[in-house]
């Protein structure tokens, strides 16, 4: 279901979201009324969408912005996953606990690295500083992330 945002709506919509990602943002506001399992299905939607937008992005060459897609993909599948073990999942910094606290209980650094080459993208989006090689780097240890993280759901 499309909705139409009147401008002045949206910009302080886009100003209350800050850096995150204004569906994100609406997704996370909507979520308190919805059921855990609810939630954890929008969350899942969410990654989806970010992934599919990345992988176009990326087709197109817009590195820039399939980097941001790329850790939206990412933040929203740590979202599914804290929720549906109830954890806390509102910052980054509970992100980066949830990939520690896996980390723990698996041993597989792949986890931290893949999340930490996640931030890389994200950081890329605000100051633009990798070149291709570096992005394709990031880009394929957030897609194995991305396939380890889906196994804990």
């Amino acid at each position: 279901m499309a909705v139409t945002i009147s401008p002045p709506v949206a910009e302080v919509l886009k100003k209350a979201a800050g850096d995150k990602d204004l569906e994100e943002f609406l997704l996370t506001l909507v979520a308190e009324r919805l059921d855990p399992p609810e939630r954890v299905e929008a969350y899942l939607k969410l990654h989806e969408k970010f992934l599919r937008e990345a992988e176009e992005l990326y087709q197109k060459g817009d590195l820039v912005q399939a980097g941001e897609k790329y850790w939206g993909a990412v933040a929203a599948l740590l979202n599914a996953l804290a929720e549906k073990r109830g954890w806390e999942h509102h910052s980054h910094r509970d992100y980066a606990v949830a990939v520690e606290r896996l980390y723990e209980e698996t041993r597989d650094r792949e986890l931290v690295v893949g999340f930490r080459m996640a931030e890389g993208l994200h950081a890329n989006y605000y100051h633009n500083f990798m070149r291709r090689e570096g992005f394709e780097l990031h880009r394929e240890a957030v897609l194995k992330l991305v396939e380890k993280l889906k196994k804990f759901l």
